[in-house]
């Protein structure tokens, strides 16, 4: 699936650098479109992967009065999900280093919603990765805090980082997900789509 077959010209709606890296990785032409203040809030009552599955949806829907016909918007959320609890962006350095404590010795999911969307159609799913850290000591968090800021990851952590590489012992699903965007289910998703 390339351009020159493509019949949308394709939106990220994403300030996400490893978003961007990861749709660029497909080989598909975008151009980024952003709105600032997007509501990110959600129903209590939502569960796992229909948290970021709702906000995908509501951002999708934010974007809706600028497509054209033409085009098709790509939207997406990324939550971390520990024991029934949501760890999304770290509010700061002791929330980052709280959240890593958490999550150390334990195994956590990973959900990314997407939505798709032209003015036509929407079509929405997500992706599920098991990520499993091993025991990280309190000097091993804060080198990664110190050094990575990970303020603008869900749940404190590139995997794609120095954490990644000496605290994730296994992953059951989508490496490219644990990043922010399933980008082989987005790609079997929108041959489907058009």
């Amino acid at each position: 699936m390339n351009n020159m077959h493509y019949p949308y010209h394709i939106i990220l709606a994403s300030n996400s650098p490893r978003r961007k890296e990861l749709l660029s990785g497909l080989g598909i032409e975008y151009e980024v479109r952003t709105l600032p203040d997007i509501d990110e809030s959600y129903p209590v009552e939502l569960q796992g992967g229909d948290i970021p599955l709702y906000i995908s949806k509501e951002k999708a829907d934010a974007y809706k009065f600028l497509l054209r016909p033409n085009q098709l918007i790509i939207t997406a959320d990324t939550i971390v999900w520990l024991n029934g609890h949501v760890l999304g962006k770290p509010e700061g350095y002791e929330d980052a280093i709280h959240m890593l404590q958490q999550l150390s010795g334990q195994t956590h999911e990973v959900f990314t919603g997407v939505t798709l969307t032209t003015t036509q159609k929407q079509h929405s799913f997500y992706a599920e990765t098991k990520v499993s850290f091993a025991q990280l000591s309190n000097a091993e968090i804060t080198y990664y805090v110190n050094h990575y800021k990970p303020f603008d990851k869900a749940g404190s952590y590139g995997v794609q980082e120095w954490i990644g590489y000496i605290g994730v012992e296994r992953i059951e699903g989508s490496y490219f997900n644990v990043m922010g965007l399933p980008v082989q289910r987005l790609y079997t998703e929108l041959k489907k789509f058009i």
